[in-house]
C-alpha cells in the first residue's frame, strides 16, 4: 500500500512539474520574441544587401510576415511552434528545426564530455579537499576551483591554445575533425560514428579535438562542483552517524565512499544537472574560440545576422532541456534521499 501511495505521489509530481514548464516556456518564447524584434537591426536590408532597393525590402519583409503587428507576428510564430514548425531560415531558406538538428549532435557532444569532465575532477577534488580539511591539499582544490570560477571562458580557451596548440603543438586549435577523416553522418556524434564505422583514425582525431573545448567549457562547472562537493562532505563528515561507523571500526574508505559521500551527492546532483543544462546553452563564447560547429556558434553567427526564426528556435530548444535537465535533477535527488517525499514537495 505505501509502495502504491509513493508511485503515485510520484507521478503528481511529475505532472505537476511538467505543467509548469507550459508558462515557463511561454515566458522565454515572449521575451526572446520581444527582445529580437526591439534591439535586433531590420534583417531586410542584411539579408538582401546594401544596395537593395526600399520596394525590395518592403516586399521581402510582408513575404515574412515582418510588416503584421508584433502581436500577430508572435501569435503566429507560437502556433507554428506549437506544430513542431519553428519557421526558416532568412539565409538558407532552410527549416530551422533542420538547421538545428544538423549542428545539436556537436554541442551535446561538446557538453556531454564537459560534464564527465567536471563531474568527475570537481566531485575527486571536493572529496580531497574535505578529507584534507586545512592542509596543502585543500588550498589547492580551492585554487583550483578559484581558478575556474574566475577566468572567463574565451580567455582560458586562448590560453589553452596558446599552451597546448601553440607551444606544446600537441592538441588542434580548432574545429571538430580532419576534414579527410570525417566519418559517415549515421547518428551525428562523430567518434560513435567513427566507431559504428570501426575508423580508429577518425575516432581519434575527433577525440583530439574535443579535448580543449571540452576542458574549457567545463572548467567553471568543475569549479561550482568542487566547492559543493568540499562543503557536503564537510557537513557530512561532522554527522553522528560518521563518528558511530568509525567507532565501530569501519575503513575510513568506507566511511567516506559509503556513507558520508552517498549523502554528500544529494546537493551534488543538483547541480551537476543544473550546469549540463547550462552547459548546452552556455556554449557561445567556447564554440566560437574553438570554431566549434554547433549551435553555440550557429546562434552567434544567427544574431550578428538578425536571423530570427534560427535565434528563436535555439533559445526554445535550449530552455526546453534546461527545464528537463532540471527536472530528472529532482528525481535523481528524490531517489537519492529517501526522506524525501514527492507528498511533501507537493503540500510545500
Amino acid at each position: 500500500m505505501r509502495e502504491r501511495d509513493s508511485v503515485a505521489d510520484m507521478l503528481k509530481y511529475v505532472v505537476k512539474r511538467v505543467l509548469m514548464v507550459i508558462p515557463v516556456m511561454i515566458g522565454v518564447s515572449i521575451i526572446v520574441f520581444a527582445l529580437m524584434r526591439v534591439f535586433s537591426p531590420d534583417p531586410a536590408p542584411i539579408v538582401l544587401g546594401q544596395h537593395a532597393t526600399q520596394e525590395s525590402m518592403e516586399a521581402w519583409r510582408e513575404a515574412n510576415g515582418l510588416d503584421e503587428p508584433i502581436a500577430q507576428q508572435y501569435f503566429s510564430y507560437l502556433a507554428g511552434a506549437l506544430k513542431g514548425d519553428l519557421g526558416v531560415s532568412y539565409y538558407t531558406k532552410t527549416p530551422v528545426a533542420k538547421e538545428i538538428g544538423a549542428r545539436f549532435p556537436a554541442t551535446i557532444e561538446l557538453a556531454v564530455a564537459a560534464i564527465i569532465f567536471a563531474t568527475i575532477f570537481g566531485i575527486l577534488l571536493g572529496v580531497i579537499a574535505a578529507v584534507k580539511k586545512n592542509t596543502i591539499f585543500d588550498a589547492l582544490g580551492s585554487f583550483i576551483a578559484l581558478i575556474g570560477v574566475s577566468v572567463p571562458i574565451f580567455w582560458l580557451g586562448i590560453l589553452f591554445i596558446m599552451f597546448f596548440s601553440g607551444v606544446l603543438h600537441l592538441l588542434p586549435s580548432g574545429g571538430r575533425i580532419d576534414v579527410l577523416l570525417k566519418p559517415a553522418d549515421v547518428t551525428g556524434f562523430y567518434m560513435i560514428d567513427a566507431l559504428i564505422e570501426g575508423n580508429g583514425a577518425a575516432f581519434r582525431s575527433a577525440l583530439v579535438h574535443l579535448i580543449q573545448p571540452a576542458l574549457a567549457l567545463g572548467m567553471y562547472s568543475m569549479a561550482i562542483i568542487t566547492r559543493m562537493t568540499r562543503s557536503s562532505m564537510l557537513e557530512s563528515l561532522g554527522q553522528d552517524y560518521i563518528r558511530t561507523a568509525r567507532a565501530k571500526g569501519i575503513s575510513e574508505a568506507k566511511v567516506i565512499g559509503k556513507h558520508a559521500l552517498r549523502n554528500s551527492m544529494i546537493p551534488v546532483t543538483t547541480v551537476i544537472g543544473l550546469q549540463f543544462g547550462s552547459l548546452l546553452g552556455g556554449a557561445l563564447l567556447t564554440e566560437s574560440v574553438f570554431s566549434w560547429p554547433g549551435i553555440g556558434k550557429f546562434t552567434v553567427d544567427s544574431i550578428l545576422k538578425s536571423d530570427f526564426p534560427v535565434v528563436q528556435g535555439i533559445v526554445l530548444l535550449v530552455a526546453v532541456i534546461f527545464v528537463t535537465v532540471n527536472l530528472v535533477a529532482d528525481l535523481v535527488y528524490a531517489y537519492l534521499d529517501p526522506r524525501i517525499k514527492y507528498a511533501s514537495k507537493r503540500e510545500g
